[in-house]
């Protein structure tokens, strides 16, 4: 399985003055992170990567610091960048491996998997801090993706 993370809630775009990169969690996306690093710690047992813009690096800190295992940058999950690059990092990722992406490309990549092929269990959930379960077959192919809610922060 694989885990696809939405950031955990960042502070409000419009009125962030500075590079919208670097634009960090709130207090409430922190909670969160913290919440999403106990869910996941117990099933990671693969690679940690993530868009490099500081909300969704900050939302896999403190996951990385349980694990003791460091996050790789993937400008691939960056927003506005696609399905495509999400897609690639799909099949190339150990089982157990968890991105972290943006409310642009994670539904772009779920409807490109929809397309292909995978079924969707129960009801999209594309707030920020939910996460996608993926299932894949013995072939890699994304077969089954469940979305869980986010923690409450």
């Amino acid at each position: 399985m694989l885990y696809l993370v939405r950031h955990a809630k960042a502070g409000d775009r419009a009125a962030w003055k500075g590079d919208d990169r670097l634009r960090p969690l709130s207090k409430e996306g922190r909670r969160q992170a913290d919440s999403l690093a106990r869910l996941l710690a117990r099933l990671t047992t693969g690679e940690l990567v993530s868009s490099p813009y500081e909300r969704c690096l900050q939302t896999v800190q403190p996951l990385s610091s349980v694990l003791r295992q460091p996050v790789r940058e993937d400008e691939r999950l960056g927003e506005a960048m696609g399905f495509e690059g999400a897609l690639a990092l799909l099949a190339e990722l150990p089982d157990g491996s968890v991105l972290c992406s943006h409310g642009d490309v994670i539904p772009d990549t779920m409807a490109a998997l929809q397309r292909r092929g995978c079924t969707i269990v129960g009801e999209p959930n594309w707030r920020k801090g939910s996460v996608w379960v993926l299932q894949r077959d013995g072939e890699g192919e994304v077969v089954e993706a469940t979305a869980w809610p986010p923690p409450e922060p």
